[in-house]
């Protein structure tokens, strides 16, 4: 198989400083890229003077994770395409284990290794962790992280096992099911839509798998910082976005008013945290949802929508009420 390694680059020198060198010497399978998304800084120059083995495609304009990567694999040959965020470690080896579940699984689309944190080494990290799933309402979690509890990790996710969604942080997908699909939805700009891209994936017949034998280390929040309002405007649009996609015509109204209503006793956490502006950024996002629906939903033409895609327990239940805090408690 012919891998590319790609990373996505926006004014993230200090970024490549650190983690490029890792890439590099473990990637040995792989064509390396970074993809830089009209840097300002000197990006560029830094790779090219410093890497000469690493390919460097350039993008007019800003477009964020999804349009950056959809306009720079187009200039790309590979068979697999590992997108890579621009704050990934890897490791010794972490290639061979995701080639040999591609061989040995004919029918998988999309792999995700093993995600650790890059600050506490020995916990999951929040995007991915030991593999991504779907409650019955939509709300993404892993397998080592549920919303913001995180598991240590001690081996038990060391599988291989078919998932829901693979994390955008270290993402492997075949160029043909990237190619067929039209890539990443551009109107997402930036998070969850390596969820929608997955979902669109499952819905063609494809599997998607993780190898927890293969392990990458993430900062996470390099780019938006969980801090920042913005990227709460996002993940809160972008999840109503996929909803409205991809669901079953008979589940999709009920299911997205279920979720706004959850959305607003959010909204309501957030006040009484003292973090208005997140509030504030869930209306902006329903608003920009509402203005948005008509376009989103033409985008439901080309899909099968799957009437078994959720998990069916509630994770807003078992966390928030019942206090579950482990993937092992849930099952």
């Amino acid at each position: 198989m012919k891998i590319a390694v790609v990373v996505l680059n926006w004014n993230g020198r200090k970024l490549l400083e650190t983690f490029l060198p890792s890439l590099v010497r473990y990637s040995k399978e792989a064509s390396l890229y970074v993809v830089d998304n009209a840097s300002s800084d000197d990006s560029i120059s830094f790779v090219k003077t410093n890497f000469p083995e690493v390919q460097v495609v350039v993008n007019t304009e800003n477009g964020g994770f999804s349009k950056g990567y959809n306009e720079a694999l187009k200039h790309i040959d590979a068979s697999i395409y590992a997108l890579v965020n621009s704050d990934v470690e890897v490791t010794e080896n972490w290639l061979a284990p995701v080639i040999e579940e591609f061989q040995k699984h004919p029918n998988t689309g999309i792999v995700q290794p093993k995600i650790l944190d890059y600050k506490n080494r020995d916990t999951f990290e929040y995007a991915g962790a030991g593999g991504g799933f779907l409650d019955a309402l939509g709300y993404p979690y892993c397998r080592g992280r549920i919303f913001n509890s995180l598991e240590k990790d001690r081996g038990q996710f060391d599988d291989s096992i078919s998932i829901q969604w693979a994390s955008g942080a270290c993402f492997f997908i075949k160029s043909s099911i990237f190619q067929e699909l039209e890539g990443f939805d551009e109107d997402y700009f930036a998070h969850q839509e390596e969820i929608d891209l997955c979902w669109r994936t499952s819905n063609l017949g494809h599997d998607i798998r993780y190898v927890g034998t293969s392990t990458v280390y993430h900062v996470g929040g390099a780019t938006l910082q969980e801090s920042n309002a913005y990227k709460t405007f996002l993940n809160f649009r972008n999840s109503l976005y996929s909803l409205l996609k991809n669901l079953p015509s008979d589940k999709v109204l009920q299911l997205i008013f279920i979720r706004m209503c959850l959305d607003g006793i959010a909204g309501i956490r957030f006040v009484l945290q003292g973090r208005p502006i997140h509030t504030i950024a869930i209306v902006k996002s329903h608003i920009s949802f509402y203005r948005n629906a008509k376009k989103i939903v033409a985008k439901r033409k080309a899909s099968n929508h799957k009437q078994n895609f959720f998990q069916t327990k509630s994770i807003v239940w078992s966390h928030f009420v019942m206090n579950i805090k482990k993937w092992n408690k849930l099952v």
